[in-house]
């Protein structure tokens, strides 16, 4: 008993400097402190494993007489904790497979945010809103009350297991620019070859393409990525009501909403300049009275 007492110890303190020293000997050359702890958590992790390991084999655990005992006692833990195990081989998912590392902005199980810490068990998000407010006229959900893709304040915890379960999306990985896009109504009657013309001088002022055509080499290095196309470009769709201009251009995922704030700011103040402007359906209501109440209804681009 006391000499299982004192190996147990020994195997103990062996783990705990062979796991410091480990982890040093691996992170002292790393420039990154994100890899660094994925690296010193893995490493203690690992190391902790292998103790427990050696420790059964110090109190005979996986003798004759104990292996039936103790392959049930595991059978039964490990479907009791089949949760746990999951989130584990999870954490193992994201380290190994590079999906996500602190400071990457991603959605996970549904939920959107920055990825802030990583634990063995869960993944911390300091959640953001979604992209675009509901349309006129409908609420605002109580979940998402702040748009644009900018932090709510909430902090999310959800399971490592969730890797498996459902898609994985990250907007700052090796990637972090988004493809925006925002929509000017024109009218018929006015001229929308200048307002095109306004539009696509803004869309370039704004574009982060030069960013984004450096970051698309460097991608395409490590992956097999088809070429995008990434100047800014005017699409024109004609529309019942009037000639719809959609400027689409690229931005860093975390600067979009300000991107889109400037260069709607900065189109309509050049379109009121050239006198063009923005267009809307509305509807014209005329009521008559001839013996019977009748009402007539039209439609007009105004």
């Amino acid at each position: 008993m006391t000499r299982n007492l004192i190996e147990t110890a020994i195997v103990a303190a062996v783990a705990v400097l062979a796991s410091y020293a480990i982890s040093w000997l691996l992170t002292r050359r790393a420039s990154d402190e994100y890899g660094r702890q994925y690296v010193r958590r893995a490493v203690h992790f690992l190391t902790f494993l292998i103790a427990l390991v050696a420790i059964g084999f110090v109190w005979n655990v996986f003798s004759a007489g104990a292996g039936l005992g103790f392959g049930f006692f595991a059978a039964g833990l490990a479907f009791a904790l089949q949760e746990v195990i999951g989130a584990v081989a999870g954490w193992f998912n994201i380290l190994l497979g590079g999906i996500y590392r602190v400071g990457d902005r991603i959605e996970l199980a549904g939920v959107r945010g920055d990825v802030i810490d990583i634990t063995p068990l869960r993944t911390k998000l300091l959640e953001t809103g979604v992209s675009e407010p509901p349309p006129t006229g409908q609420p605002a959900s109580t979940d998402y009350w702040v748009h644009g893709r900018q932090p709510t304040g909430r902090l999310v915890a959800v399971s490592n297991k969730a890797t498996f379960d459902s898609p994985v999306f990250n907007y700052s990985s090796m990637w972090e620019f988004v493809w925006q896009e925002v929509t000017f109504p024109i009218s018929y009657k006015d001229d929308w070859h200048t307002a095109e013309s306004i539009i696509d001088d803004e869309a370039r002022e704004i574009s982060a393409t030069a960013e984004a055509h450096h970051a698309m080499e460097e991608m395409q290095r490590r992956y097999p990525v088809p070429h995008s196309e990434l100047e800014p470009r005017v699409y024109v769709r004609a529309t019942d009501n009037y000639m719809e201009l959609a400027a689409r251009f690229v931005v860093p995922v975390r600067t979009s909403r300000t991107a889109v704030n400037d260069l709607t700011r900065r189109i309509r103040e050049r379109l009121d300049e050239a006198g063009i402007p923005i267009a809307s359906t509305t509807m014209d209501v005329t009521v008559t009275s001839d013996g019977d109440r009748t009402s007539r209804e039209s439609s007009r681009t105004g």
